[in-house]
């Protein structure tokens, strides 16, 4: 199978299990409840506790790509999902339940962001439309599908292995990311002290009137002095810094 192709499906798998997991408890409530001791209508904190994470982490979640890889940042999205997964498994309390589902929130914010980060950075652009339509469909179908799975997991076997199916998928896409997904680097640039542009740390910055110095090749966001703030453009366009 063709990169092009691959490198898709790892994504669609992880966002279908983020998104099924949203509605995957909706028919599970009563029987959680009875088993961790709480009140079945208390226990929706769970599910908005879940979408509410979802919404708080996704918007680091391009900072922190950029930061240390893009496919870094899914690999340990996928970690932290599945260790969510196994505290939602194991809780005996509603306030472990709730912080379990917190932390797959943590995870869940950061696959659908950073996988289609990873989509747009490694396949071709003439492949690009058919390699996003393969990610979405799993998005759209994974909430609608959940409550009739979760409901058939409770009834036929236990509510916990909702959450403890999601452990060898999870276990399997850390792996196929570590071998398949492309190794995606932070992004950085370089700057001089004069806020022109130049290629790189070995190219010498332009000269006006005399040489200016290099400073040090930055990461986007960092702070040269007290005066200068390294501001980085993506897509292979020139780096500047100037004051404030």
């Amino acid at each position: 199978m063709s990169r092009d192709r691959l490198v898709p499906l790892i994504i669609a798998v992880a966002l279908f299990m983020e998104n099924m997991d949203s509605t995957v408890i909706a028919t599970s409530l009563p029987a959680i409840a009875a088993d961790i001791g709480a009140n079945p209508l208390a226990l929706k904190l769970a599910v908005t506790s879940y979408l509410l994470s979802l919404a708080v982490f996704i918007p680091a979640s391009g900072w922190t790509a950029d930061r240390f890889g893009a496919r870094t940042v899914f690999r340990a999205a996928i970690a932290t999902f599945v260790v969510g997964s196994i505290g939602c498994a194991f809780a005996n309390s509603l306030e472990g339940f709730v912080i379990a589902r917190i932390v797959q929130g943590m995870g869940g914010a950061m696959m659908t962001p950073v996988g289609r980060l990873v989509l747009v950075r490694s396949i071709d652009k003439h492949n690009l439309v058919d390699a996003m339509a393969w990610v979405t469909m799993p998005a759209l179908i994974g909430p609608i599908i959940g409550p009739p799975v979760g409901g058939f997991i409770t009834t036929y076997a236990s509510w916990h292995w909702i959450f403890l199916i999601n452990v060898p998928i999870g276990l399997i896409g850390i792996w196929l990311t570590t071998r398949m997904l492309p190794d995606i680097e932070p992004v950085g640039c370089a700057t001089s002290t004069l806020g022109m542009p130049f290629d790189g740390p070995e190219k010498k910055p332009p000269v006006v009137g005399k040489k200016a110095p290099l400073l040090r090749s930055m990461r986007c966001g960092e702070w040269v002095t007290d005066r200068w703030e390294v501001e980085c453009i993506e897509a292979e366009l020139p780096c500047w810094a100037g004051p404030d």
